[in-house]
């Protein structure tokens, strides 16, 4: 029986589609953890640690994440110090503080239901955790996106799960320059992979698109001429490949100034929590004073001698300057919201990769400082 899908008012054989496009991704795919599971909490783990992040530098913090928290009740017990801890170096810290959010709600959900009397208790991670797409999609931090793909890949349920390589096939094969990250775009492409999907094998054929999206449609210079899907790809009959997907405009990078200062005193330093709604809510890092340009570069000769440090890190819409400046002093200073911590049990703290990183100079470069024991 043959089944054909309407894409961009061309007619696609689905059948022959989805067998090309699975018969690649039997042979071609990458063996991953996530893959290998229909546990939904390690799935969900995955989806997240996945948001914003390759396979490749995600794959050690998911191995860590679900070895430490090998299940939705013991993540939701953890603290959210450690959860971030744990999650220091990956960046968008907000995914993290959602997991936990997400995890307690969930335990809380089953509690409550146990204690109606509606279920026995079980340990399982499934017997708890959301199971239909409506009730994912109502978890801290989980999208239309991250719900489709839960539902997919842990209980084969018939949705789609576009991601950013989905996106890119999918403007390809319909020769689509309709922005992907816009309301209008997300509505689109979500009506044709509804359109396209094998609504009797989701899990598999998700599973394939995406892959085929990461591996071999890839953004710069993918290889058409020998394409498995080249025959129903609009892009490549219209020599259009190179521009497609659309994005919109992305906003324009916003420059900040950071001076920190390393107080030391007899191995100990000063260190505080960032709050409110901006960058690394609740991380953890030196006392710090945000400048403008025109006080960045003034004050920079005359902090020459304390500087161990300028670094620039990158974010998705800031351009961080930041000095580090090292002071030793014979006592701490009391600074408000700040605690004092031995440099050693920096560790123990959540930091952003640009304090890890000027730790690191700091431990390197000016160690007979920070600890005293080792100067002759």
């Amino acid at each position: 029986m043959f089944f054909f899908v309407i894409l961009h008012s061309k007619t696609m054989n689905k059948d022959s589609f989805y067998r090309d496009l699975t018969t690649w991704y039997d042979v071609n795919h990458r063996i991953l953890p996530w893959r290998e599971t229909r546990d939904p909490y390690k799935i969900w783990i995955s989806e997240i640690i996945l948001q914003q992040t390759r396979v490749d530098q995600g794959m050690d913090y998911y191995l860590r994440f679900v070895e430490r928290f090998p299940d939705v009740q013991s993540l939701a017990a953890a603290s959210e110090d450690e959860v971030l801890r744990l999650w220091q170096g990956l960046g968008y810290y907000s995914r993290a503080r959602n997991l936990h959010k997400a995890a307690q709600y969930v335990v809380d959900g089953a509690q409550c239901t146990m204690h109606d009397g509606a279920s026995a208790h079980s340990d399982k991670t499934n017997d708890v955790f959301p199971d239909t797409f409506d009730e994912l999609r109502q978890l801290p931090g989980v999208g239309d996106y991250t719900a489709g793909a839960i539902a997919a890949f842990a209980y084969d349920l018939p949705h789609p799960a576009l991601d950013g390589n989905v996106y890119r096939v999918l403007a390809r094969l319909t020769d689509s320059d309709i922005a992907f990250d816009t309301t209008q775009g997300k509505k689109h492409f979500h009506r044709i992979a509804e359109e396209l999907l094998d609504r009797q094998h989701p899990r598999q054929f998700d599973s394939a698109i995406m892959e085929f999206g990461a591996l071999y449609c890839v953004p710069q210079h993918p290889d058409c001429e020998h394409c498995p899907l080249q025959v129903y790809c609009q892009a490549y009959q219209h020599n259009t490949v190179d521009l497609l997907p659309v994005r919109k405009p992305r906003p324009k990078v916003r420059d900040r100034y950071l001076i920190y200062t390393l107080y030391i005193y007899a191995g100990k330093t000063l260190i505080h929590q960032r709050m409110g709604n901006d960058i690394w809510k609740h991380l953890w890092e030196f006392p710090l004073e945000e400048v403008d340009e025109s006080m960045w570069k003034a004050s920079k000769k005359e902090q020459t001698k304390q500087c161990i440090a300028e670094l620039t890190h990158q974010l998705s819409h800031q351009r961080l300057h930041a000095r580090f400046l090292l002071q030793e002093v014979k006592q701490l200073p009391e600074i408000a919201g700040c605690k004092a911590v031995d440099w050693c049990e920096l560790d123990d703290y959540a930091l952003s990769r640009l304090t890890l990183r000027a730790t690191d100079i700091a431990t390197a470069t000016a160690g007979r400082i920070i600890f005293p024991k080792v100067r002759e």
